[in-house]
């Protein structure tokens, strides 16, 4: 079975919680475990990891060399401006391809948030459509990964 790892930044466990109005009401952990169920069911193994600190962010896209087959990766706020977000990212790439998604549209809320400095290294974004935004991701990945 093919294994993702849907890699979660700063400030998403309070998705439900913080600003209703761009993300939503349903909670992280509902999430979550929905996202593991239609990974499942579209023939990946999942495993979603968050974290709020970037060095752990680092450390997770480090080891996901040998152990997964792609990211989806929603970097929060550092999207915009973490450069060792995006250099760890390039220092695996070329085996383990990144989808960046984003719950909100990034391109239609502040300036800062209209350039990300990811997107150069991953195969693609999506943006704007919620939790939707995973589950199209992993239909990408449907013929990007081979089983």
């Amino acid at each position: 079975m093919r294994k993702i790892l849907v890699l979660l930044g700063p400030n998403l466990n309070m998705v439900g919680v913080r600003e209703k109005g761009v993300y939503g009401f349903e909670n992280a952990d509902d999430i979550e475990e929905q996202i593991i169920e239609y990974a499942v069911s579209n023939g990946f193994e999942a495993d979603v990891y968050q974290s709020n600190h970037e060095g752990r962010l680092i450390d997770k896209i480090h080891a996901c060399l040998g152990e997964y087959s792609a990211v989806i990766l929603n970097a929060g706020a550092l999207t915009h401006y973490s450069y060792a977000l995006r250099d760890a990212i390039a220092c695996v790439n070329g085996s383990v391809p990144f989808i960046e998604v984003h719950m909100s549209n990034i391109h239609s809320r502040e300036e800062f948030r209209h350039t990300s400095v990811i997107a150069p290294v991953c195969v693609g974004q999506i943006a704007g459509f919620g939790k939707t935004g995973y589950f199209l991701a992993i239909e990408a990945l449907k013929d990007m990964v081979e089983e």
